[in-house]
């Protein structure tokens, strides 16, 4: 069947960003007294913070405290690593041979929009990605299937008519759960063995231009 459309993660698949996160949050976390270590937040960088916080500080994302940490984080990776971050090699070009062959793309993350929004700017693409499902459209967050079938549902396609493309394992159980195939890239972090289940991994989105029959 021709691929009619792509669901896109952003942090680590289009933005080098896993590790600016991770360290964003153990840093919140220590000015509000929060103890956490940076490899237990890292693993879990790719859900939504309804569930690292919970996970990485024992915290109940909902309760003042949690929501005090979230709003510290979301302050300190804006100010001190979003500048400072850059996309991951051929994020660009891969994008726009998607959009040349009218492939539709569609942003499916677990950010906040208005942060997700930010993302795509910082990696050079918010001119060729408008459409987006984020945290703002979805009760759960990865790995939960929500948000990609919130996108999915967004652009009109079945599943068999769409792909994601994704980073980290988290990417891989939600597109597993909705449905949906996915090809994962290494350049977030993770390895082929955390990625099991992927239609196929790569290193990054150049390395997926030069396989680009992937996707017909």
């Amino acid at each position: 069947m021709a691929l009619k459309a792509v669901l896109l993660d952003i942090d680590g698949t289009l933005l080098l960003s896993n590790d600016a996160h991770a360290r964003a949050f153990l840093r919140a976390g220590a000015e509000l007294g929060f103890t956490s270590t940076l490899s237990v937040i890292r693993r879990r960088i790719g859900k939504g913070g309804d569930k690292l916080i919970p996970e990485a500080f024992g915290v109940d994302a909902e309760s003042p405290a949690g929501k005090e940490l979230s709003e510290l984080k979301k302050k300190i990776f804006k100010e001190r690593y979003l500048p400072t971050l850059h996309p991951t090699r051929g994020a660009r070009d891969l994008l726009s041979k998607l959009v040349e062959d009218r492939r539709k793309l569609i942003v499916a993350t677990s950010a906040a929009e208005d942060e997700a929004r930010q993302l795509l700017v910082q990696a050079g693409v918010d001119d060729l990605v408008t459409e987006m499902a984020s945290a703002d459209d979805a009760e759960s967050s990865k790995p939960d299937p929500d948000i990609l079938e919130a996108a999915r549902d967004k652009i009109g396609e079945s599943r068999n008519d769409v792909m994601m493309l994704g980073d980290t394992p988290y990417d891989v159980e939600a597109a597993r759960r909705a449905g949906i195939r996915i090809v994962a890239l290494r350049c977030g972090g993770w390895t082929d063995r955390d990625l099991w289940g992927a239609l196929a991994v790569y290193n990054d989105p150049a390395d997926v231009l030069s396989h680009y029959e992937v996707f017909t």
